[in-house]
């Protein structure tokens, strides 16, 4: 993934500084001239990228020293803060329970649009809103019968007519439906288009004049990189734009280029597409986005990740209170891996853990999540007696479960072994012989080479 190479790049630069026996002016330099390079392979424009490094070189040559805070914390702190303006304000798409909201998305043809549209439903639904949608996609072969089967997934009620040739008509007559029914968030998606395409900008500008979005929400395919501030300025001047959905930053060279070429249009990017799944969205904050990137982590946004898990997986307080206990069964520790794969990919979850996840070497992420999956196959081929009472686990057993799972009885004993190792770890850490809070609380806290997080500053 190209976003985590320019991670890597990032927090390689940041720990020579932390590594450095003293913080000079050619310390200073040397970074600057690394973010530089990093920056620019990310395919960012090279006078934004020139204006940047000189501002962070000038703040961390000339600034006073916070009180209690190291040379080396302060530098990391203002590369930091300099990265998260680059990359503009937050804007969240606010909502408010009972209240319709109507969200006109636009955008061009192949951007992703249709998919972003879901995975925007998906996520309001999952924090208790009622979202809906509405096809006004009258073009595109499918649209509709796509965009059912995406409502179908994710629960959510789709408005549409495969017959109809008038989209703007299906918009005011889905959206009259909706606020019938109360629903708080209605995304109207429209065909996609070409910003030289003047029919299809001026249909565009009648959906809106016929449904009076509360915003308007242009979706950007992030693989063209710098390409993306003409297409922002494009719409922006056919129609007002509220706000920019950035898509397919999960494996793209040019994703920083798109980001920050967005940002330069002075349009809010509030949403940013991470991957191909519907749970790949998340709310586009760039002090979080740049935590991530330099290896801070974002435990609010994992923390935020587990509780949905856990509502969706309604775990019984009974059935927490016998695990810290130790009373854990392979079954238990199944449910877990379900409810973790449910989450997103190993290395998504790795990049929240301050300090872990950019660290991590692609290949041992890669051995890791392999690891959890042959676990799985094992699990899936033991008998319900077997998962309720690994005690019973014996050669014969071993052997079996090896053949029926595709994995080795090497790799069978292996589950076994981390199991027992986990049943202790939740024993003692329940009754307080495990790790103290105040040691996880620097293990969390750890950001950069073991320093403080410097965006709590002293």
């Amino acid at each position: 993934m190209v976003l985590e190479q320019l991670g890597r790049a990032l927090h390689g630069a940041l720990q020579k500084i932390t590594r450095a026996a003293h913080v000079d002016e050619r310390a200073v330099k040397e970074l600057a001239r690394e973010i530089q390079r990093a920056l620019l392979q990310a395919d960012v424009n090279v006078e934004l990228v020139l204006n940047l490094t000189k501002r962070i070189e000038k703040r961390a040559l000339e600034e006073k020293l916070p009180p209690g805070m190291s040379r080396k914390e302060h530098v990391i702190k203002i590369v930091y803060e300099e990265l998260s303006a680059f990359l503009g304000k937050p804007a969240p798409l606010q909502l408010e329970a009972g209240r319709s909201k109507v969200l006109l998305m636009v955008g061009l043809q192949g951007s992703g649009k249709t998919t972003s549209v879901a995975k925007l439903a998906a996520h309001f639904k999952k924090r208790g809103y009622k979202p809906a949608i509405v096809c006004a996609d009258t073009y595109r072969p499918g649209a509709y019968e796509q965009l059912s089967q995406l409502g179908r997934q994710i629960g959510v009620e789709v408005f549409g007519d495969p017959n109809s040739s008038d989209p703007i008509n299906l918009a005011k007559e889905g959206v009259k439906n909706f606020k019938k029914e109360r629903a708080e968030l209605i995304i109207v998606d429209t065909a996609g288009r070409h910003r030289r395409e003047e029919a299809l900008m001026k249909e565009m500008q009648e959906i809106a004049k016929a449904i009076g979005p509360d915003e308007i929400m242009l979706v950007i395919d992030g693989t063209i990189g710098q390409q993306a501030k003409e297409q922002a300025a494009a719409f922006k001047q056919a129609t007002p734009i509220g706000s920019i959905l950035v898509t397919k930053l999960d494996g793209t060279a040019k994703g920083g280029g798109a980001l920050s070429a967005v940002a330069a249009t002075g349009a809010p990017i509030k949403f940013i597409g991470v991957g191909e799944h519907i749970e790949d969205l998340e709310p586009f904050v760039p002090e979080k986005f740049v935590a991530r990137l330099l290896g801070m982590g974002d435990l609010e946004t994992l923390l935020q990740k587990i509780e949905e898990v856990a509502k969706e997986e309604k775990l019984k307080p009974a059935d927490m209170k016998a695990m810290m206990t130790g009373k854990i069964t392979l079954r238990d520790v199944y449910d877990q891996l379900e409810a973790l794969s449910k989450m997103g990919p190993l290395r998504k979850i790795m990049q929240m853990i301050p300090g872990v996840g950019v660290s991590l070497p692609e290949e041992q992420l890669r051995v890791g999540e392999e690891k959890l999956k042959k676990f799985k196959y094992i699990m899936q081929s033991m008998t319900p007696q077997e998962l309720d009472d690994p005690k019973i686990m014996n050669a014969s057993r071993i052997r079996r479960v090896a053949r029926g799972s595709g994995t080795t009885e090497a790799e069978v004993r292996e589950l076994l072994k981390q199991y027992e190792m986990m049943k202790r770890f939740i024993k003692s850490f329940a009754k307080g012989r495990g790790p103290k809070l105040g040691q996880l609380g620097k293990m969390f806290r750890g950001g950069i080479g073991g320093e403080r997080d410097p965006r709590k500053g002293s």
